[in-house]
């Protein structure tokens, strides 16, 4: 009987299947930004999707786009904007996801400074990031209120954003994020306000995308990663205080006050379908950049996004 037993055993035993790996460029260093990859690491929804994902905070938080650009990254976190000037320029780079499908980029000001409202912007400092969309963005909120851009001084801040404001070495600075840096103000003692770029004259866009390189899609693969974190979003979006335990126990540096208040405040601008592209989206903010001069020509969503759900 113990001989009849094993063999059934061995007969109805399963191999354990190899994982196929790919390798994730984040922006910048690990966030509640990036939660539903992290959830989808830890619930092990990569895993069940046949994956061994390598996720990889890069040192320069522009040199991801080009790592998959040059064949060297499967995908990277990117930013729409930024996927337009890219294409632009030359490199084979596509979007095939959505992370965070709003816009979190705005301009800050004190929320007690002389700046209450953007017309208050005629001869300020505003300090940027970066050179070239965030103009554009700037051009177009100050227009809206009757303000140049060659009114203003801009001031490369680098990343330190809300510090040059909080120490008053600009009026306002644009690119700071509404879910980082008003909390990251208000745990010093602080108290910012954000003026919305999406309702101060710039087209409604996704924040983060997840970018793979146009000429070398692996779309059955690139489709179980999305899934993966598709399956997350809807984990975090049905027990937050659960998977804010997963997010914040991952990592020893992700457990503070200010990731903590991030997540809540990142968790509805989560894309419930990440695979899912709106095409508008892409055409409006082509055609905001070709107007603003900062791309020549138009060129069509097919080349800057793609559905693979679609495919």
């Amino acid at each position: 009987m113990k001989h009849i037993i094993f063999v059934i055993t061995l007969m109805t035993a399963s191999p354990v299947l190899a994982l196929d790996k790919m390798t994730l460029l984040l922006d910048w260093f690990v966030n509640p930004d990036h939660g539903p990859i992290i959830v989808a690491q830890e619930k092990g929804y990569f895993t069940e999707q046949g994956l061994e994902v390598e996720v990889i905070a890069p040192a320069d938080p522009s040199d991801p786009p080009k790592i998959v650009a040059a064949g060297k990254g499967d995908l990277a976190i990117s930013y729409q904007p930024s996927l337009h000037l890219q294409v632009a320029e030359g490199l084979p780079l596509i979007r095939v996801g959505t992370l965070i499908a709003t816009p979190l980029n705005c301009l800050l000001v004190l929320k007690e400074g002389p700046i209450q409202t953007i017309a208050d912007l005629d001869g300020s400092k505003i300090g940027f990031s970066v050179a070239g969309v965030e103009e554009a963005l700037l051009t177009a909120i100050l227009e809206k209120h009757g303000v140049s851009l060659n009114s203003v001084e801009l001031v490369n801040v680098n990343w330190s954003l809300s510090p040059s404001l909080m120490s008053k070495q600009v009026d306002a600075v644009i690119g700071a994020y509404r879910n980082f840096e008003l909390n990251q103000m208000e745990i010093e003692g602080v108290e910012g306000r954000c003026f919305y770029i999406e309702e101060e004259g710039v087209p409604n866009h996704d924040e983060l995308i997840y970018v793979a390189h146009s000429e070398q899609l692996d779309v059955k693969k690139i489709r179980r990663f999305l899934r993966a974190t598709e399956l997350a979003t809807q984990f975090i979006v049905n027990h937050p205080e659960e998977s804010w335990e997963i997010f914040r126990s991952s990592s020893p540096e992700l457990d503070d006050e200010l990731n903590a208040k991030a997540w809540v405040d990142t968790l509805p601008r989560f894309a419930l379908r990440p695979e899912a592209l709106d095409a508008g989206r892409y055409h409006r903010f082509e055609q905001f950049l070709s107007d603003a001069g900062l791309v020549e020509g138009m060129r069509p969503v097919t080349e800057l996004a793609i559905d693979l759900g679609a495919q």
